[in-house]
Parts: C-alpha cells; structure tokens; sequence
C-alpha cells in the first residue's frame, strides 16, 4: 500500500464511502481505485487529484497533504545514484535488495534519521 492509497482508505472509512461508490463519483472504475489504494497503480494524474480532493471536500492543508502523499506512492521507484559516493550506490542496493525484510517500525525510524539529516521534519 502507498502513503496516498492509506490515507485514502482511512477517508473513505471515516466518512462511510465504499470503494464502488467513490470510483463512480471520480468516474473511474472501481479495479483502478482498489489498485491505487493497494499500491499496484503509481500516482494518479493531477485531475484526478483534484476530484479526489473536492470529493472528500477537505480543507487546504489537507488536500496539500494528499498532493505531498501522491508524490511520495510512486510503488516503482527508481534511484540513479550516478556521480554520487559508492556508499549511495551500496544504500540504494542494499536497500531494493531488502526492504521486504524490514518491519514497519525499522521503515520508519530509517525514513525519520534520512528526514533529519537532510534538514527536513521527518513526515
């Protein structure tokens, strides 16, 4: 699942909207909607943001928070580490190799220290 694709569930749980129901609205179908939510699709395009947000009538910082969330579910990610130290080029593999066998917290805390040393809030 995408950062995007559980806060959407948690949106449409909240407010009681099933998956058919809402992918009527967005006038997609509802196989697309499940896969955006399970993380088998990458982001949705800019429009269908758009719908998404005005759909669940969210307030601005929200709907900020759900177009940060959609740049961050991309679930094929590339890194070219090219120019950069061979350790960048050993942290990228090391970590396609085996992110599968970090649990959810080890994903967090490693997320957190990259957030802190690059000087962003680890959100």
């Amino acid at each position: 699942m995408t950062p995007l694709g559980a806060r959407l569930r948690v949106l449409r749980e909240e407010r009681g909207v099933t998956l058919k129901d809402m992918a009527k609205a967005l006038r997609v179908s509802s196989a697309y909607l499940s896969a955006l939510e399970h993380g088998r699709r990458g982001k949705p395009t800019w429009i269908l943001l758009q719908r998404i947000i005005t759909y669940f009538n969210v307030i601005w910082d929200e709907a900020e928070e759900l177009q940060r969330l959609a740049e961050l579910s991309d679930p094929k990610v590339t890194i070219d580490t090219g120019g950069l130290a061979p350790e960048a080029t050993e942290l990228a593999n090391r970590l396609a190799t085996d992110i599968r066998r970090l649990e959810p917290e080890d994903l967090v805390f490693l997320r957190n220290e990259m957030m802190r040393r690059v000087g962003r809030n680890g959100r």
